[in-house]
C-alpha cells in the first residue's frame, strides 16, 4: 500500500478507537434490572406485621467525666 493510504487508515482507525472509549458506559447496576424474588421478599416485608412487645434498647449513657480546669496552660 502507498504511505498516504496507510497513514490514512491508521489515523481512520485512532479516530474510531478515541470515540469509542469516549462514549459513556451503558451498564446498568443491579438493582435498577427487574427481579422477581427480591421484590416478592420486599413486598412480603412490607406486608408483615411489626412485632408486639419488643422496643428497641434504649441508649445507655456514657461515662462521667471529671471536670475540666479553668486554668490557661496549666
Amino acid at each position: 500500500m502507498p504511505q498516504p493510504v496507510s497513514s490514512l487508515i491508521r489515523l481512520t482507525a485512532l479516530a474510531l478507537a478515541t470515540c469509542a472509549l469516549a462514549l459513556p458506559a451503558v451498564a446498568r447496576p443491579p438493582t435498577v434490572s427487574v427481579s422477581p424474588g427480591y421484590d416478592r421478599r420486599l413486598q412480603e416485608s412490607r406486608q408483615a406485621p411489626a412485632p408486639t412487645g419488643v422496643q428497641p434498647p434504649s441508649p445507655s449513657p456514657g461515662p462521667r467525666l471529671p471536670p475540666r480546669s479553668r486554668k490557661a496552660n496549666g
